[in-house]
């Protein structure tokens, strides 16, 4: 931005695989650019270079599908993140985090009005209705470019295929790996607590066949004695 300021913009499909963890990381990656552009610029304009020109960094995530903590917060689709102290000391740490989970967003404003302009952008981010895109442009003129792009686009299906491949390109081997490494976790977690219940379930075998040889030896007992009462003669 014209301060200075930066701001990561990410889009993520699929929630999970993009955890607190991660934009942290993304965050981390853009302080550090920040950093080295102040200190550049300081050393191209032969100024001594100061900590505090150090400009706000953002990284801004909107989830398609959004990871299930979000979902304990069903009237919230807009959450600000920033650090802390626990005094109430305030500090400008420079990282903070905006998430936005559109498919929160969609269900508290179904069949609901637009009221703003940033509900108009996040009406156009996640809906595909068209009742709600012919509500949208009525409402807000400028979107209708925006939808004819992409309508313009769609029909170009080479196009379309060309940068879904470029796309694939950049999907890194690490992170490949990673989702693998989780998934895998995942199965590893099924697999303990199936062993678990397997365990579970051989105890109470174990025990539901020794209360069976109880009653089988009690049983047992009982017959001898109603023998011995029935040979015992009375005087």
């Amino acid at each position: 931005f014209e301060d200075g300021t930066l701001a990561n913009v990410e889009i993520q499909k699929i929630g999970y695989y993009f955890p607190g963890q991660r934009c942290a990381c993304y965050s981390s990656d853009l302080l550090l650019r920040q950093y080295k552009h102040v200190k550049d610029q300081a050393n191209d304009n032969n100024k001594k270079f100061s900590y505090r020109d150090i400009k706000t960094v953002y990284t801004i995530v909107f989830y398609e599908k959004s990871p299930e903590e979000f979902h304990s917060f069903q009237e919230d689709y807009i959450h600000y993140f920033q650090q802390k102290s626990d005094t109430g000391l305030e500090l400008d740490l420079l990282q903070k985090y905006v998430m936005i989970p559109l498919d929160i967003f969609k269900i508290t404003h179904q069949n609901k009005p637009i009221e703003n302009k940033l509900q108009a952008w996040l009406r156009f981010l996640s809906t595909d209705v068209p009742e709600e895109v012919l509500a949208l442009i009525r409402l807000y003129p400028e979107f209708k470019v925006l939808y004819e792009e992409i309508y313009t686009l769609c029909q170009n299906t080479e196009k379309v295929m060309e940068m879904f491949s470029k796309e694939l390109l950049k999907l890194d081997r690490n992170t490949v790996q990673y989702m693998i490494d989780d998934m895998q976790d995942t199965i590893d977690a099924q697999n303990s607590i199936i062993a678990e219940k397997d365990s579970a379930l051989a105890e109470k075998e174990s025990a539901l066949a020794e209360n069976k040889n109880t009653i089988t030896e009690l049983t047992k007992k009982i017959q001898e004695l109603e023998k011995q009462l029935n040979s015992t003669t009375i005087p």
